[in-house]
């Protein structure tokens, strides 16, 4: 009775040992070409970088990595002095990684039920990965000397072939939202799908409608939908969104108590060299009708201050400026949706946005005609 007694203390402590707590993870992962005694790192990507879950030891061809994530999350597993970078869906559970170094679409996720989902997705696309892969690598070489020697023709045909298998990888990704409406890679596809515009507003909105409302709280998720409130809010023919931030010299401006018979917001940075390269242009305009009622409103993406104030300065930029020194993260930038700069809006005296991302002369010929000028 006593040896029944201690089979079932053990029994009961393995089971105990084995069970996860809310949100935890344990990866277990095989690490075929791999040597011994190699780091193995856990990290999830932000938009100031990298930051660290949690690393491990090869051992005979395994490791095991471990974490917390409050919220389903995408992380990637890194092995040092290697290029080897391979996605993983964080969520709680046991997740296995089998990694082939020489062979990497071998390698396979499973255990948890967006990783299994994530492998569906991964072999049934392979046919279209392969294609290519053998494509870049036949012409590569070909595409390289092309650009070198400018043959546009040739760059042109090789980009619209490239294109066909695009195309191809985009509608199965389409196929897979519409089936897994509940699987986290879905939220991820539309997210790319969004952050590339292959989709317009509307075919993003109806997708993410249909996208299980637990996926809408995820960060994607929750990216997606300011996005598309963005999208929606900023709009030629409707009015802009009013802001306000902070100015060089720490004051609060904001849109409405600079606007003038035409405005231009104007966003850019001290990093960006095509930004900089237009800024004669535009101080060009702004000296020419700023007495007839133009008026620039400069929203800056820098991180650092005096980089910021030294561009102002060397590039002759009198008008108001303001910047929360938040590089992408910027909420203005954010509330007007901007995905790269230089960007413009350009407003009439209502406040309403006539265009956007007008350069050079179409530019002039926009606010000439705005302010009745000729």
């Amino acid at each position: 009775m006593k040896k029944l007694l201690f089979i079932a203390g053990i029994l009961l402590f393995t089971v105990s040992c084995n069970q996860l707590k809310d949100n935890e993870f344990v990866i277990s992962g095989t690490a075929d070409g791999i040597e011994n005694g190699k780091k193995v790192f856990l990290e999830i990507q932000t938009e100031s970088g990298s930051i660290p879950k949690d690393t491990a030891i090869v051992k005979d061809g395994k490791f095991e990595l471990r974490g917390v994530t409050e919220s389903i999350d995408l992380g990637f597993v890194r092995f040092e002095s290697n290029q080897i970078n391979l996605p993983v869906i964080l969520e709680e559970g046991k997740i296995t990684l089998n990694i082939v170094k020489d062979s990497l679409h071998k390698s396979t996720l499973g255990g948890t039920k967006n990783n299994v989902k994530f492998q569906k997705f991964n072999t049934d696309s392979r046919v279209i990965s392969e294609k290519v892969m053998k494509f870049e690598k036949d012409n590569g070489p070909i595409m390289q000397q092309a650009q070198m020697s400018q043959d546009t023709v040739t760059v042109n045909r090789l980009m619209r072939e490239y294109k066909v298998f695009q195309n191809e990888m985009n509608e199965y990704s389409k196929k897979f939202i519409k089936e897994n409406p509940n699987a986290y890679l879905s939220v991820l596809l539309l997210e790319n799908f969004l952050m590339r515009q292959y989709l317009t507003t509307d075919e993003v909105k109806t997708y993410f409608e249909s996208l299980d409302k637990s996926l809408h709280e995820t960060k994607s998720g929750k990216k997606i939908k300011t996005t598309l409130d963005a999208m929606t809010a900023i709009v030629i023919g409707k009015p802009a969104p009013l802001f306000s931030g902070p100015s060089p010299d720490g004051k609060t401006v904001s849109l409405k108590e600079v606007m003038g018979k035409v405005t231009i917001i104007d966003f850019w940075a001290s990093w960006c060299a095509p930004c900089r390269a237009e800024n004669p242009n535009v101080v060009a305009l702004y000296n020419e009708f700023h007495s007839k009622g133009l008026n620039i409103i400069g929203v800056s993406l820098d991180k650092d201050a005096a980089k910021w104030k030294e561009a102002i300065a060397k590039d002759g930029l009198v008008w108001s400026h303001v910047s929360n020194l938040k590089f992408w993260e910027d909420p203005i930038a954010k509330q007007y949706n901007i995905q790269s700069i230089p960007a413009t809006y350009i407003l009439d005296a209502k406040g309403v946005i006539v265009a956007k991302d007008l350069r050079g002369d179409e530019l002039k010929a926009k606010v000439q005609e705005l302010l009745g000028a000729k």
